[in-house]
Order: C-alpha cells, then sequence, then structure tokens
C-alpha cells in the first residue's frame, strides 16, 4: 500500500432505507464498524418524502424509512466510544439555524467531540421543500444564511451575538452549551453540481460530492471548490475532498482517489444482512489495514 493511501480516512455509512430501523440492528453495526477501525459513521436525511419524488430518474418509493440522522447518530453516540459522528447529507435549508446549532452542539457535548463531520446539502426535492414551509427556490440562499448563523452562534461571545439576514434575524443571542472544547464544529458541503463546489470552497471546510458524474466534471467540480475558497481568501490545500465508494473498492482503486486528491472514502454496502454486513466491514477493514479488527 502506499504512503499516500495510509493518510487516507475510511468511514461508513448506514442507510436506513436499506439497512433497517431495528435499533438493535443499528447499534451492532456501528460498534462493529467501530471495532474495525472506520473512522466515523455516516447517516442521510429525507424529512418527508411523497408520491412521485424522485432525484433525477431515481424514484424515491414513499415508503422509505428515513431516520432522522441527528437523532440516530445521538442514540449511536451513547453506544459507541471513538466512532466520528457524519450526516451525509444534512438537508441545510430545512432546518431552522438556531435550534440545529443547538442540537448540533448537544451530540458533540455529549459525546466528547465526536459530531465533526457534518455534511449539508440543499435539497433535491420541491415537495419536500413545500411541506416544511422553504422556497425551493431559495432554498441555496437560504443554507448559505444559516451556515453563516451557526458559525456566528457556536463562536459566541461575552455580549451575545446578533444577525440581519434575508432569512434569520435576531439580536444579543445566546446558545450553550457549544461544541466540546470548540468554538465550531466543522461543515462539509454535499452535492453534485457546480453551484455545491462553489459553496464548499466559499463555505465549507470539506467538499463531499454526490451523485453520479463523469470523472471530467469530478475534476473540474474540485478546481471550482479550490478556486472558490481562493477568491474567498481560504486555503484551499485545507479543504478535505471526500468521495462514496462501494465497500468493495479496491486498494489500487483507492489510490486513484487519492492522486485525484480525495481525503476520505465513506463506503456503502448493498447487504441487508447483518451478517453479511459484518462480514464486508472486516474484510474491507484487512484491505486497508484499518485498526483493530474483530471478528
Amino acid at each position: 500500500m502506499s504512503a499516500d493511501l495510509t493518510r487516507m480516512k475510511f468511514a461508513i455509512s448506514y442507510s436506513p432505507p436499506y439497512h433497517g430501523t431495528d435499533p438493535d440492528t443499528i447499534i451492532a453495526y456501528a460498534r462493529h464498524a467501530e471495532d474495525c477501525g472506520f473512522e466515523a459513521l455516516y447517516l442521510p436525511e429525507h424529512v418527508a418524502l411523497y408520491r412521485g419524488a424522485a432525484i433525477g430518474a431515481l424514484e424515491l418509493p414513499s415508503s422509505l424509512p428515513y431516520l432522522d440522522p441527528l437523532d440516530c447518530l445521538s442514540f449511536v453516540a451513547a453506544a459507541t466510544c471513538r466512532l466520528l459522528l457524519g450526516t451525509a447529507v444534512l438537508v441545510l435549508p430545512y432546518h431552522h439555524p438556531v435550534i440545529l446549532a443547538k442540537r448540533l452542539a448537544t451530540i458533540d457535548v455529549l459525546s466528547r467531540g465526536r459530531m465533526r463531520l457534518l455534511t449539508v446539502g440543499i435539497g433535491a426535492l420541491p415537495g419536500e421543500a413545500q411541506a416544511v414551509g422553504v422556497d425551493f427556490r431559495t432554498r441555496g440562499r437560504r443554507a448559505d444564511e444559516a451556515i453563516d448563523v451557526l458559525r456566528l452562534l457556536w463562536a459566541g461571545g461575552e455580549d451575545g451575538v446578533s444577525f440581519h439576514g434575508e432569512f434569520f434575524a435576531f439580536d444579543d443571542l445566546f446558545s450553550v452549551p457549544r461544541p466540546h472544547g470548540s468554538t465550531g464544529l466543522p461543515i462539509h458541503v454535499g452535492g453534485s453540481t457546480r453551484a455545491a463546489a462553489r459553496r464548499a470552497g466559499r463555505l465549507g471546510d470539506g467538499y463531499f460530492p454526490g451523485g453520479i458524474v463523469h470523472p471530467d466534471e469530478r475534476a473540474v467540480q474540485l478546481e471550482i471548490a479550490r478556486a472558490a475558497a481562493a477568491e474567498a481568501g481560504r486555503d484551499p490545500n485545507a479543504l478535505e475532498y471526500t468521495r462514496s465508494a462501494s465497500i468493495d473498492l479496491t486498494v489500487a482503486r483507492a489510490e486513484e482517489l487519492t492522486a485525484q486528491g480525495v481525503t476520505r472514502v465513506v463506503v456503502s454496502s448493498p447487504a441487508t444482512e447483518p451478517a453479511e454486513q459484518r462480514a464486508e466491514m472486516f474484510a474491507f477493514a484487512r484491505r486497508f489495514g484499518l485498526g483493530k479488527q474483530s471478528d
């Protein structure tokens, strides 16, 4: 294995629609991921679905059971010790940032600093936005403003903080507790568009593109993110770059991703049976020399 690859971080996702919502299964999955040496566990979000909801050509059955990712991650945190907690993605425009700042800081405090891989997106389902009272056309601007609000509240101030924007406004506000031992949480930006790449560069601590995109377009989007970071006076080299992959990822393919600038890979498994999931996680951990491995 190359020296560059040893610096790669490996996380795993848990998708309730396909892996189930049984609490014992979730905890067993998370504990096994931790024992195998995975860095983090990621969960997706949909607030609500409806008939005909689709992302591109992919229609989402309205019966898919999406757990609230933050509630689920809090549950996971209580049953694990080291595993970082991530979302991919939390649909930011559908959350009020004042409430969200409190929820995220609470999880981070109770987990002793493990709510550190928050990835946000702007959503792709108009009906979902309508259901929560958000104008679908303004969701990008709303997300940008929400990121500013989250960081302002976490940083705090002796006299409180104030904000007056297009969507949110408050004066002399205190949001306590703040994140564990910190004045903020990293915010990664997800999305498979050039707009998402620009948002990641301007505002994100990391970029996590999704979707099925041609490799050439992937490269363009990464350059857009880095250029946007530089234009905003930020260090483009500090931007983490996360990508998704199947759990059968090979070492050769991981090395290719490293050469493309990827710093973290989040793998997923199509297996629905817990025994098969455990076997796949163990095999992956052994293949990439992750920490402690369990049978």
